[in-house]
């Protein structure tokens, strides 16, 4: 197979994206208890956060004339690629804390890993993003593995 990923391409690889704070308010645990149709008490008084809360949590909001037409914002740490079309590769969690409120997260996301592989259809390429959740003392909450497949 042809090497469609470029040295350029891999030298990406470490690079990460600015740390993003977000301060947790009950207010935002009911709201999405409330729209995930949580049923346990604890989630729907805001008194702790289900566990999916925080995957999404520091995701820039943006004007939906900036999404793309996949309806996602543009995407950061993202080398120049051969291949366009992108899918999801899948997601892992790590828990290591329940979320509550007047929590103060800190996210830092890194590009971890690009491979090439040969797929069924045709070549592809895995992009692998690390995403580190801590409290701002430091206490670890969720380590996160994304992967985008891109053919």
């Amino acid at each position: 197979m042809n090497a469609l990923v470029t040295d350029e391409a891999r030298s990406w690889i470490g690079q990460a994206d600015d740390p993003v704070t977000v301060e947790v308010s009950r207010r935002d645990i009911v709201k999405y208890s409330i729209s995930t149709e949580q049923t346990l008490e604890k989630y729907l008084s805001g008194d702790e956060a289900p566990p999916m809360f925080v995957a999404g949590l520091a995701r820039e909001v943006v004007p939906i004339a900036d999404l793309g037409p996949d309806g996602l914002a543009p995407a950061s740490l993202v080398p120049e690629l051969p291949l366009k079309r992108v899918m999801a590769g899948g997601v892992e969690f790590d828990f290591h804390r329940t979320v509550h409120p007047g929590d103060v997260l800190v996210f830092n996301r890194s590009l971890s890993g690009i491979t090439e592989k040969q797929g069924r259809t045709g070549p592809l390429i895995f992009v692998t993003y690390t995403i580190a959740c801590h409290t701002e003392a430091g206490e670890p909450v969720l380590d996160q593995k994304q992967t985008r497949i891109l053919r």
